[in-house]
């Protein structure tokens, strides 16, 4: 698709340019390899490399248009040169130009937080499924553009891949689209120019300490996706967090808030708990749903939340809520001919597996054991590592130590990691079998009938990611596989 670069730029802030400002390009990229002849190259200073140290490659790739923060030492006549105070915002602001702007077509909210992002995504998805609407949606486990499924890569993808999604959406009819919002993607502007109708914070907890550092970073990149919120748009957050309510403090979006527990514009009630569903009390009115756990609760009610101030009828929310069933790999349940309960959960944060594993144990009736097969990933934050094997122990009847996607890492060292904080008199409790596939058949031989097996940490994944090569692996299919269903 070529355009003009006047159109392109035409409300982007430039610093200076260098060359001819009328020029058509076919094509936007900021990666390096993938640039063609006619082609506009962003230089990006990255986390990892920077955009700038291949500029000489591209021009000699025929590039026509050149982005970036600081002119290269030698110029070439025939290409223009675009200098821009920070070349990720722009990026953002190309990317939506040269797609037609599609969030001014389309009602995007964003789903941010630590834990149950994809849940309130998909969730969304499905609900406005029901109510009759195209709908997308953007998460980790898949995209869709409303029937057509998009294999997903990452939580938030970059600006460019996000606003050719979101121009499919707009052209396949889609009212509306669910998007995950990582902290990685407000960090790194890949929604920068994007234009929301609405935002939901679930809550935040101990994650991506590897990226942000400190909890307070971390936190403030949350919230600056709240602060860039305009006039017309809505922000919805879980008071019942204790960051909840910090995160409305700066917003332009009309605030609302929703709690199980306290005062709010939106309320719910747990009123029955069963491993099959629970009888919930949403703004007024009983409904059955088929989820369990106070998160879920909280999952449902900001669900619920998002569609009424997307002007959805009440009645209509609420039958559509009481026919929603859990998301892949999130508190998946499979049960053995033997009446063994396996559960197959995501949990991969230190509040997530305490949630998971709170949540079974309101649930048993203490006849049952509790077998957690739980690890933790390699070149990740690793002071969570020790804080999850605690959990496991101080909430299971035994635990087996076990590897997750110990990438680079060694699988041995991540294990003596988590190891560190469990407790001497739970020591007895835990068993450590690197191999994953033998950690979750050792939990089923050790389980008699009516015991409850959590395997956490991979939920929908199916691979195990070692020394740079994915391997296919499945927890739920392994289950399936030893159960022998």
């Amino acid at each position: 698709m070529s355009v003009n670069i006047n159109e392109l730029f035409s409300s982007v802030k430039i610093e200076s340019l260098k060359g001819m400002s009328d020029v058509e390009i076919n094509n936007i990229h900021f990666d390096s390899r993938k640039v063609e002849e006619g082609d506009l190259f962003v230089a990006c200073r990255g986390t990892v490399s920077d955009g700038h140290k291949y500029i000489a490659s591209v021009e000699e790739k025929g590039v026509k248009v050149v982005v970036c923060e600081e002119l290269p030492e030698v110029t070439n006549s025939e290409i223009t040169y675009i200098i821009v105070e920070d070349s990720l915002t722009v990026l953002s602001e190309l990317a939506h130009n040269y797609y037609g702007k599609p969030t001014h077509d389309i009602q995007l909210v964003g789903v941010t937080g630590t834990n149950g992002k994809t849940t309130i995504a998909t969730l969304l998805y499905r609900l406005f499924k029901k109510l009759g609407y195209k709908v997308g949606l953007l998460s980790t486990v898949r995209n869709y553009v409303d029937e057509k499924e998009i294999a997903a890569t990452h939580t938030t993808p970059d600006p460019l891949q996000l606003n050719a999604l979101l121009a499919d959406m707009v052209a396949e009819g889609c009212e509306f689209c669910f998007m995950e919002v990582s902290s990685h993607a407000i960090d790194q502007k890949r929604i920068g120019a994007l234009q929301f109708k609405g935002g939901i914070f679930t809550n935040i907890t101990h994650d991506h300490l590897d990226y942000h550092k400190t909890f307070d970073a971390y936190l403030k990149v949350k919230k600056r996706f709240f602060d860039d919120l305009g006039k017309t748009s809505f922000a919805i957050t879980n008071a019942d967090d204790k960051n909840g309510k910090l995160m409305l403090q700066n917003t332009k979006a009309h605030k609302f808030l929703y709690s199980s527990r306290s005062f709010a514009d939106f309320r719910c009630k747990i009123l029955e708990k069963h491993f099959t569903g629970m009888l919930m009390e949403i703004d007024g009115v009983e409904t059955w749903t088929n989820f369990i756990g106070d998160f879920n609760a909280h999952n449902l009610l900001a669900v619920y939340a998002a569609a009424r101030l997307l002007n959805q009828e009440k009645e209509e929310v609420l039958r559509g809520i009481s026919e929603l069933t859990s998301v892949d790999g999130r508190f998946e349940s499979i049960i053995s001919p033997e009446g063994i309960m396996a559960i197959v959960d995501y949990a991969h944060t230190p509040d997530a597996l305490k949630n998971v594993l709170e949540t079974i144990e309101a649930l048993r009736t203490r006849n049952e054991h509790v077998i957690t097969v739980v690890g933790c990933g390699g070149d990740r934050d690793k002071t969570k590592r020790p804080t999850m094997a605690k959990i496991s122990a101080n909430l299971s009847d035994k635990v087996i130590l076990t590897s997750d996607n110990p990438r680079s890492e060694e699988p041995d060292q991540i294990i003596l990691d988590m190891k560190e904080g469990v407790d001497a008199s739970d020591l007895r409790k835990v068993l450590a079998i690197t191999d994953r596939k033998e950690a979750i058949r050792t939990a089923c031989m050790l389980a008699q009938k009516g015991d409850i097996i959590l395997v956490a940490g991979k939920g929908h994944e199916d691979y195990q990611e070692i020394k740079g090569v994915k391997h296919h692996f499945d927890d739920k299919e392994v289950i399936q596989e030893i159960f022998k269903l």
